[in-house]
């Protein structure tokens, strides 16, 4: 019989240890009895909280689900505005496990990737109706706040079915699709042109005003300087005409002798000058007289 006693003793032991699980801090645990989530006496679905615990072996089993705060960060979707633009929206959703059992049904044995696919579509929903009520201008300008706390109102009512607490729905970026961002930004750069253009046409027109007006100023002060000149010119040549009169009215011979002599250095100075005059002209006075002895 020991053999029988030993048998016994390890079948005990083994379900002994496989009816003890724990669940750890951030998680809670399911019981599944016969395929089925397990209810208690009052009909409740039994969800264990974090710690040690037993279970029937063989008949139940536990599935452990997260309760931790998630976030879902999917991919940009195509929205319609009330223009009937489109916008590419990048938006993400902070969720959690609310009700456990419901968690578990909804999305078939409480698969987190299902449970997103299922929330991504609602909350695209809620997103979509808010902004197809909204103008482009009216989503940028400062409707942004109220349009995600409608779009968390909707996503947490739509969401309450399948045991998730929707806590932040939160737009991170919104920008139109490549073809129109295209158009915009070649509009954009035209409208740009056509003020640069315009800015160097007005700067064209300012440098002929500066440089007409500076012409016109070099002009009046060219006249001015030669209306100067030719007034000191002409004080200079008076002066040495009252000069040169002064001088000829103290000794005539002798200024007649010294412009005599200026006349002849400038005629005969470069030594190839021919000069054709009779002997006895008055330019040759004073060769004549040369060549008279001294009284």
């Amino acid at each position: 019989m020991k053999p029988f006693y030993i048998v016994i003793a390890l079948i005990v032991a083994i379900l002994g240890y496989s009816s003890i699980f724990t669940v750890a801090e951030h998680e809670r645990g399911i019981v599944i009895r016969f395929g089925k989530v397990a209810q208690d006496e009052n009909g409740m679905p039994i969800v264990y909280q974090p710690g040690l615990h037993f279970k029937i072996p063989l008949i139940e089993r536990i599935e452990k689900l997260d309760s931790r705060i998630k976030t879902l960060d999917g991919q940009a979707d195509r929205f319609i505005t009330s223009e009937k633009k489109d916008l590419i929206v990048d938006a993400f959703v902070k969720w959690r496990i609310e009700d456990f059992a419901k968690y578990y049904l909804s999305t078939g044995g409480g698969q987190q990737s299902e449970a997103e696919e299922l929330l991504t579509r609602r909350i695209n929903n809620g997103l979509r109706a808010e902004f197809g009520a909204r103008t482009i201008r009216d989503i940028v300008s400062g409707e942004r706040d109220d349009l995600m706390e409608q779009a968390l109102i909707q996503a947490s009512e739509g969401s309450a079915d399948l045991g998730i607490q929707v806590l932040d729905v939160r737009v991170k970026q919104i920008n139109l699709p490549s073809e129109v961002s295209s158009a915009i930004f070649d509009r954009m750069r035209a409208e740009r042109d056509a003020v640069a253009r315009e800015h160097r046409s007005e700067g064209r027109e300012q440098a002929e005003i500066i440089r007409a007006d500076v012409d016109a100023r070099v002009t009046v002060m060219l006249a001015d300087a030669e209306r100067e000149a030719r007034q000191i010119r002409g004080e200079g040549d008076a002066e040495a005409a009252r000069i040169y009169a002064t001088s000829y009215g103290q000794d005539s011979e002798f200024y007649a002798f010294i412009r005599s002599m200026e006349a002849y250095r400038k005629a005969f100075g470069d030594g190839d000058s021919v000069l054709v005059l009779s002997p006895d002209s008055e330019f040759f006075q004073y060769f004549g007289q040369m060549n008279r002895p001294a009284n």
